[in-house]
């Protein structure tokens, strides 16, 4: 990779680090007989998802049924939607379920009902399940709710119930490691009450989860058949606080040009704001922090002696504090890199890639289907 060659905000992606965290992951699955379907609405590439098949993966989540639909056009064939079913979409549903086996999310009547008349072509289900995220979903204990689904989704021939499906987001908002293995024990022991409610009736049933932080961490998954990670392929600053990756496991940065300097507050000004980061923060002690500073050569980067954080954002300018010493080394013109707090959100809007090996790699956002 030449960054002199870079002359704009540019997300650069390691690939090596990219293809062992995607083994690590498979690695784990196998270890403990687990299907492997992970989330593409991390990477949303289909040269990045070509990786995958490498590693025998066959199966996919995605978020929306534009991705599914852009990942079905490079041959996946066997795609679950883990978002709650939008009806308006139908035509675009039964389109992609005459040429793949789709699976949609549901957690209400109204949309059993709906599909029950308007559904061509069969579909698998999963019934979304909240074991503590509150985001959405049916609540674990809510059995008369499930029961009404599934009876409904029995009276059509083009319903295929598959299992239960859950995220523990909240595992995002963990304080450490250990509360993070808490929320997943806690979930697990939830999702096993259901199995056992459902598993006389539905024998081949699917009990599915997955953050990342809980599958990157926990080395135990009693009564779980499934595994949906995303942002492990990745990972980000958010990750590596919460203790779900190293430092080294991160693998992208954006690659910003310094365009200021202002010594009497020891900050550098860089391209690069809330058009390429969001505007998604954590905090790191008492400050919001909005990624965090690496030094980029043409093999990939490499972490400064201190820690340095992008410590505010504008829509395209971000503000870097630094020391003295690093203050001198940096000039107008250089490019420095950041790693960015949430990767999904970044490659969402940064829309393509550049590889460590001088590679342009495409992305959905980048692309009209």
């Amino acid at each position: 990779m030449n960054i002199d060659n870079i002359v704009s905000p540019s997300l650069i992606l390691d690939k090596n680090k990219c293809l062992n965290n995607i083994r690590l992951m498979a690695e784990k699955a196998k270890k403990h007989n687990l299907i492997f379907r992970p989330h593409f609405k991390t990477h949303q590439s289909r040269i990045i998802g070509k990786w995958f098949k490498q590693f025998g993966i066959n199966k996919i989540t995605v978020s929306s049924l534009r991705m599914a639909g852009y990942f079905a056009n490079d041959d996946w064939k066997n795609i679950t939607v883990a978002f709650p079913v939008n009806i308006r979409e139908i035509e675009t549903i039964n389109s992609l379920a005459e040429e793949i086996q789709l699976n949609l999310t549901l957690e209400n009547i109204e949309s059993i009902e709906f599909l029950n008349k308007e559904l061509k072509y069969d579909v698998g289900f999963f019934i979304k399940i909240d074991t503590g995220y509150h985001r959405t979903g049916v609540s674990f204990d809510i059995f008369l709710t499930i029961d009404k689904i599934l009876k409904l989704a029995s009276v059509s021939d083009k319903l295929d119930f598959k299992g239960f499906l859950s995220h523990s987001g909240n595992t995002y908002k963990a304080k450490s490691t250990n509360e993070i293995i808490d929320i997943h024990n806690d979930s697990l022991y939830k999702l096993s009450l259901l199995k056992k409610q459902y598993i006389e009736k539905f024998p081949d049933l699917i009990m599915s989860i997955g953050d990342t932080p809980s599958c990157s961490l926990a080395d135990d998954f009693p009564g779980i058949d499934e595994i949906r990670p995303g942002n492990f392929v990745f990972y980000d600053l958010m990750q590596y606080e919460l203790g779900s990756c190293s430092i080294e496991q991160i693998a992208t940065v954006m690659a910003c040009p310094v365009v200021a300097k202002h010594s009497e507050r020891k900050e550098i000004i860089i391209q690069g704001g809330g058009v390429h980061f969001s505007k998604e923060f954590m905090e790191v002690g008492d400050d919001k922090v909005y990624g965090k500073l690496v030094l980029l050569n043409n093999q990939g980067w490499k972490k400064p002696d201190k820690d340095y954080y992008l410590i505010k954002l504008s829509q395209e300018h971000g503000t870097l504090q630094v020391s003295d010493e690093l203050f001198n080394k940096i000039n107008i013109g250089d490019l420095v890199g950041i790693i960015p707090v949430h990767s999904c959100m970044t490659a969402n809007l940064m829309k393509k890639y550049l590889s460590t090996e001088d590679e342009i790699i495409d992305h959905l956002s980048g692309n009209i289907i």
